[in-house]
């Protein structure tokens, strides 16, 4: 898809029963809704993605402050790591015109990379907010894992992935192009 084509920020799963513990939590928060800010300001189209197992109709189910969803911006609904699974959000792009989409959001290691894998995939041009997607600290096999060493980690995966004819690229929230 042509990097000429439309931008899209897409705001994964950054809900209020999400965020607590998630490295950086606050500052990521703030740093999101001033992108989203930034994008209304600019025209550009917010979409918002909320994982339904968190319990939907309850607080932890709604955006975590300070982000608000304004009316008539897309609200996707999904139950699995990938954005694109069983879900809406690919017509909901095209009906945005979307060739290209701009990624924040929560569970940098689970929804954030495999969306942002999945878009590439399906042949969106592709930008990580690269100081605007969290998780938290794990360990795997006895091994433990800092959600900072995952956003790190998440960021330089990202920063080599290569398709043809596709534009992919981390920035900061303030850097960004939108």
């Amino acid at each position: 898809m042509p990097s000429s084509g439309r931008t899209v920020v897409l705001a994964i799963d950054l809900q209020a029963g999400v965020m607590p513990g998630c490295f950086d939590e606050h500052s990521v928060l703030a740093r999101a809704a001033s992108l989203v800010e930034r994008a209304r300001d600019g025209g550009v189209p917010v979409v918002w993605v909320h994982h339904d197992p968190v319990g939907v109709g309850t607080p932890e189910w709604e955006l975590a402050v300070p982000l608000r969803r304004d009316e008539g911006e897309p609200l996707v609904r999904k139950s699995y790591r990938d954005s694109f699974a069983d879900t809406n959000l690919r017509e909901t792009l095209d009906a945005l015109g979307a060739t290209r989409l701009v990624i924040t959001g929560a569970q940098s290691d689970f929804c954030v990379r495999t969306t942002m894998q999945r878009a590439a995939a399906e042949g969106y041009d592709v930008t990580l907010v690269s100081d605007a997607h969290t998780t938290v600290d794990t360990e795997w096999d006895g091994v433990p894992i800092s959600g900072e060493q995952i956003v790190a980690h998440t960021n330089m995966y990202f920063s080599g992935l290569r398709y043809p004819g596709q534009e992919f690229a981390i920035a900061t929230h303030d850097q960004v192009a939108l």
